[in-house]
């Protein structure tokens, strides 16, 4: 067994926990252990620290009105550093030696997915933070998705861009595809081939790349060699900003450039892209644009960036914090329903019920994934320079799909000549 430093915040007990009014069970004055792993080094790492603050956050609050059945809520996790291969043995440890309570996945596809086969074998509850289209690969009845994919999520992650690309006049009649060999990158692109035929899109070139590139500027010069209408990339951090910048490097012009990006929410990427964001099409979750004002939002953003400095995490908080807490409402609302820890009674309770979090109301359908898709298409408009506080505004991240949400409508063409 590889060897781990434990974390865990230190757990605090309420009055709560002395009330005589509180059943037997409740009385048991051990914490309620939840555990996972998290990319707290590696290329996730941006994600996996704010993540972790989040569910931080989360416990001290949940602490101070007396925590869960009346016990304290400790959180022990280990560094997977962003490595898959880490995964299995930390969820071994957390289950047969820290005989934790409860389970959340890490950061991302690629380790949720490498620990899918030890939460099976143990039968535990999972709620997985963004991982694209293990419901449907797994089909594990106590799986719960918090990225908002719906039930069909390979061609979901996509279908706003098609969606965007087709409403242009002409209609694009060609697509460039590109991204990582990594687990993520080849689901979203399968989705975005299914999609391309679909709408009717010729794909002039369709490439995966090692997730170790570094230069990105020979990938952009063979797409632009095929002249294609609309560029669709699906890429992890690292990546993604060396996507864009290489298309500035190449002199890229497409009618729609962008894709499924993930890092271009992340304040240090967009800081350090700045203006070469302008007019780039891309997917996300939550930005802060006057269609998107849930209950409970705006209070939990202030809270997490008055303590984003100090963890050195990412300071607009907007991607992947609003989505951690919600998980964790989603823990709390079933356990407090139910007055139980049994993994199954409580998966039955979450497959039944629909919960209301500071991402709007949200259920989930048979496979975990949420019953009604969400993926936000998104374009940067007037980036100017790297302040990171004009990212806080409305009418930097223009929401141009689903219709519900949308506050503009598309610019076209991205044009990297400029």
């Amino acid at each position: 067994m590889p060897q781990f430093t434990r974390r865990h915040t230190t757990a605090l007990i309420g009055s709560a926990l002395l009330s005589s009014a509180l059943p037997a069970f409740a009385q048991d004055k051990r914490p309620i252990k939840i555990g996972f792993s998290m990319a707290l080094s590696g290329g996730l790492a941006g994600g996996g620290k704010a993540a972790l603050l989040t569910y931080q956050i989360w416990t001290e609050e949940v602490n101070k009105r007396g925590g869960l059945l009346g016990r304290p809520v400790e959180l022990v996790y280990y560094d997977d550093q962003s490595s898959p291969a880490t995964v299995p043995a930390i969820y071994s440890k957390l289950l047969d030696i820290d005989k934790v309570d409860l389970v959340l996945s890490g950061y991302a596809t690629v380790p949720t997915a490498a620990a899918m086969p030890t939460i099976i074998e143990h039968k535990k509850l999972f709620l997985s933070l963004f991982a694209l289209g293990l419901g449907e690969q797994f089909k594990y009845d106590r799986y719960f998705q918090l990225q908002p994919n719906g039930p069909t999520a390979r061609t979901e992650i996509s279908k706003g861009f098609y969606e965007i690309a087709s409403s242009l006049n002409p209609k694009p009649a060609t697509i460039a595809l590109a991204g990582a060999d990594a687990e993520y990158s080849q689901i979203a692109l399968e989705g975005a081939r299914i999609n391309a035929k679909k709408y009717g899109m010729k794909i002039v070139y369709d490439r995966a790349y090692p997730p170790n590139t570094v230069d990105f500027a020979s990938i952009m010069r063979a797409i632009k060699a095929t002249n294609p209408d609309v560029i669709f990339v699906a890429s992890y951090p690292p990546d993604s900003a060396g996507m864009v910048r290489a298309a500035y490097d190449v002199g890229v012009k497409a009618r729609l450039f962008g894709g499924g990006m993930i890092g271009l929410q992340f304040a240090a990427v967009k800081t350090q892209l700045n203006t070469k964001l302008n007019n780039v099409v891309a997917y996300d979750l939550y930005v802060p644009e006057p269609t998107m004002k849930f209950p409970g939002i705006e209070e939990f953003l202030v809270r997490y960036r008055e303590r984003a400095a100090a963890a050195g995490v990412d300071p607009l908080g907007i991607y992947i914090p609003p989505f951690a807490y919600a998980e964790m409402q989603i823990i709390e609302q079933a356990v407090t329903a139910t007055g139980t820890l049994d993994d199954g009674k409580l998966a039955d309770y979450i497959h039944r019920n629909t919960f209301k979090t500071v991402v709007g109301d949200l259920r989930f359908e048979e496979t975990g994934e949420w019953a009604d898709p969400r993926i936000l298409w998104i374009q940067y408009r007037g980036v100017t320079g790297s302040d990171v506080d004009q990212f806080k505004q409305s009418g930097k991240q223009v929401i141009l799909y689903p219709d519900n949400l949308k506050s503009g409508t598309v610019v076209s063409p991205f044009d990297a000549t400029q």
